[in-house]
């Protein structure tokens, strides 16, 4: 995943929490702000220190970032995704992480398909 689809300022996660809307399910809320300007989607990710360890962390964010990349042709472009991992994702594998963000963003009605 490139730099540039990455929301790293505070700004900007602070106005994805305000403005967007949120969808949930029991490992993951996904916030999303819609950018008409935008030409691709960029993504936040937040995995607290109750999750685990710094390695447990890293590996969360991993696996979520892969699954956005193999879901990126579903996925609709005008978005700003902020994903805040919960509890129940530090003990998932990438299939059960994958299936449950796309559980999440069907309720969100993001997926092309």
């Amino acid at each position: 995943m490139k730099k540039e689809n990455r929301v790293k300022k505070n700004k900007d996660f602070q106005e994805a929490f305000k403005k967007g809307k949120s969808f949930a399910n029991r490992q993951f809320v996904v916030y999303l702000l819609k950018k008409e300007e935008q030409s691709h989607f960029r993504i936040g990710l937040s995995v607290s220190k109750k999750l685990g360890n710094a390695v447990k962390r890293v590996q969360i964010k991993r696996y979520i970032r892969q699954a956005f990349l193999e879901l990126e042709e579903e996925l609709r472009n005008e978005y700003d995704y902020v994903v805040i991992a919960r509890k129940p994702a530090a003990d998932m594998d990438f299939h059960e992480i994958k299936k449950s963000l796309m559980h999440v963003l069907k309720i969100a009605r993001v997926l092309k398909k």
